[in-house]
């Protein structure tokens, strides 16, 4: 072990001899190997981000909470036909499942539209959600200020709202905002709460808190009605996430009966849960691991390739040292583990290269309003995969050099 300790550090002294008096060719050298790591790294820190802020968008629906609509979610296009003539949900079925279940531990009502929110000469575009006071214990709503709208708002249909983070910093960059009246289309709405930033959601458009705006469903009928192409979700949390299936076969039954759903028939509504979701965008995170593998490897593989040939050079322009160091008495073992070395700290001045300009590249996805998240194991297997890179195309160059004959290498010019 002591031998193999000197060996080691002897050399590390040869390759960072080596290394520092061909600089420039060391540097382009690592090029392949820079681009290769800045490709594993940035992959696993954009899925990472996104795998983050979907696992966030997802926890906002509830892992317990069951979503009784009209038709499922991630339907298939060619059925919209069957979807559209079925009966729509109407906002009583909450009130039927309330009295009928004994699983539901809440139920609410909830419906939506797309208006502009405005406060003097500002406005902004906002998805106005209309539901009763349950719906911010389901949808576990956190207010950086003020207070959710209760069941006695709800009960009078009273101009009260709670908004987003980002509609109260447009609409009140200074000001607080609770007790002003902003304007919900053509409504005046008092503010009676401020929702905690959450950041933009992973769909885009305006499903985030941010941009939302919450009254009660009362409030919502009041303002804008609810015709029968407005659709109405029913949200049911069940007592936990292992009573969901039996809570979902009691929904199925009431929610029939509700229906009149002759016997034998389908369905003509969809209990959804988060896992659809789930399910529906595993094939697309799935082809994107496949695609980021694909590129990686096949910029490793470049890089590879660059390292072994720049070792193959450096291994015929040492021959003759090669020759002077077997003639004195080094071994075979002793030889290939110098190039080795060599081998693998450019690849892993490559890796450091790489991991940096991952992080660089991580800072600037998230000062564009993206989720990028470059966690320590990523950087280890950066690391890892640059000693694995370093072994796998330096042994052919180290073997050469540990093979040759001291005779030849010697008379090698």
């Amino acid at each position: 072990m002591r031998t193999l300790f000197f060996e080691i550090v002897e050399g590390l002294r040869i390759a960072g001899n080596a290394i520092w008096a061909n600089k420039l060719r060391s540097v382009l050298t690592t090029l392949g190997i820079i681009i290769g790591i800045t490709s594993v790294t940035l992959m696993a820190t954009i899925i990472n981000g996104v795998d983050q802020q979907f696992e966030k968008s997802l926890s906002s629906l509830g892992t317990d909470v069951l979503y009784v609509d009209d038709r499922p979610w991630g339907f298939n296009t060619g059925d919209w036909w069957e979807y559209i003539n079925r009966p729509p949900i109407r906002a009583e079925l909450a009130q039927t499942i309330r009295e009928r279940s004994r699983y539901a531990q809440r139920v609410a009502p909830m419906v939506d539209t797309d208006r502009t929110a405005s406060y003097q000469d500002r406005d902004i575009d906002v998805s106005i959600e209309g539901s009763t006071p349950e719906y911010g214990v389901i949808r576990n709503v956190e207010l950086a200020e003020g207070r959710f709208y209760t069941q006695s708002d709800t009960r009078g249909a009273r101009n009260v709202c709670v908004i987003g983070a980002d509609i109260a910093n447009e609409l009140f960059p200074v000001a607080t905002p609770l007790g002003k009246k902003i304007r919900l289309g053509r409504y005046p709405c008092r503010v009676v709460g401020v929702h905690v930033k959450e950041g933009e959601g992973l769909f885009g458009g305006n499903t985030s808190p941010d941009t939302r705006v919450m009254i009660p469903f009362s409030t919502f009928e009041k303002f804008f009605g609810l015709s029968r192409w407005r659709d109405v979700t029913v949200m049911v949390q069940a007592p936990s996430t292992a009573m969901m299936q039996r809570t979902e076969e009691e929904l199925t039954g009431i929610i029939r009966t509700a229906r009149q759903v002759e016997p034998g028939a389908d369905n003509n509504f969809a209990i959804n849960a988060q896992e659809q979701i789930r399910s529906t965008f595993a094939p697309v995170k799935l082809t994107i691991y496949g695609v980021g593998i694909f590129l990686t490897a096949l910029a490793l593989l470049v890089g590879g390739i660059g390292v072994m040939n720049i070792m193959f050079v450096s291994v015929r322009e040492r021959t003759k040292e090669i020759g002077i160091r077997k003639a004195v008495g080094a071994k075979k073992r002793t030889i290939m583990l110098q190039f080795l070395i060599e081998s693998i700290i450019v690849c892993l001045i490559g890796g450091v290269i790489g991991v940096g300009v991952s992080a660089l590249l991580a800072m600037a996805v998230n000062a564009a309003g993206f989720t990028a998240v470059l966690p320590m194991d990523t950087v280890g297997l950066a690391f890892a995969i640059c000693v694995g890179v370093g072994v796998l195309f330096g042994i052919a160059p180290a073997w050469q050099g540990a093979t040759a004959e001291p005779i030849e290498a010697l008379r090698y010019e």
